[in-house]
């Protein structure tokens, strides 16, 4: 125990130049984002492209990166039992729609997994990538945790995850232009669906009773898909 802990300490400093500046380029994003306030200039979108950016200046490869910030990606654990919290706090929402957000996780749930398989298939895509790109339509700390469970890469699907949430809530408004929906229930579905973690955000610019819906529903999402991981990986 001692050693591990030796070990520990003596690696901690290794890992604080790529962990600072992790941090650093996420406020940095959100700063811009404050000022901006376009789909393009979200954190999820800001951080991947300045830090790749100095990656690439300062010659350093991937495994670098994610070997001084694993304890960042060790931190979606907590954050996943986080989740509960919004599922108590709206529990008389659940209970008032509790059958619409349910037909509303699961049909969504298979749209997208089955829109992707049918894609991927059509492209040409095989094995780890396929798997890893199966669910792309949850919050990160879910959706990592089901490309475990069926044999996709976790960190490939971080990536997808992030791509989907910034494009979702980009076109999430073009839907609403294009969509007749009157209801706050419809819109704030659309976007916790669609765009999970960034969608959320979206939604709570346009209202409450939306952002609360699109949070309830990505966390449905999630859970419904954790519970779903062996059969998936059974599946697939």
């Amino acid at each position: 125990m001692a050693h591990a802990e030796f070990l520990l300490l003596d690696a901690w400093p290794h890992a604080l130049p790529w962990s600072a500046a992790t941090l650093a380029c996420y406020v940095a994003g959100r700063l811009v984002h404050r000022r901006l306030q376009r789909w393009w200039s979200t954190p999820l979108l800001l951080a991947p492209a300045l830090l790749i950016a100095l990656a690439l200046a300062l010659h350093e490869p991937y495994a670098a990166y994610i070997g001084q910030t694993h304890w960042l990606v060790a931190l979606l654990g907590p954050v996943t039992v986080a989740f509960a919290l919004p599922l108590w706090e709206q529990r008389a929402l659940i209970r008032r729609h509790w059958l619409l957000l349910g037909a509303g996780a699961i049909a969504g749930s298979a749209a997208a997994m089955l829109s992707v398989w049918l894609l991927a298939t059509l492209l040409g895509l095989r094995g780890r990538l396929l798997l890893s790109l199966l669910p792309r339509s949850m919050s990160t700390p879910f959706a990592m945790t089901v490309s475990a469970a069926i044999g996709g890469r976790p960190d490939l699907t971080a990536v997808f995850v992030v791509i989907t949430g910034v494009l979702g809530s980009a076109l999430g408004d073009l839907l609403l232009l294009a969509l007749p929906l009157r209801s706050r229930l419809a819109r704030g579905a659309l976007f916790g669906m669609g765009a999970h973690g960034a969608g959320v955000a979206r939604a709570h610019g346009i209202g409450r009773e939306e952002g609360s819906i699109a949070g309830l529903l990505m966390v449905l999402v999630g859970v419904l898909n954790v519970l779903l991981a062996p059969l998936l990986a059974h599946w697939f």
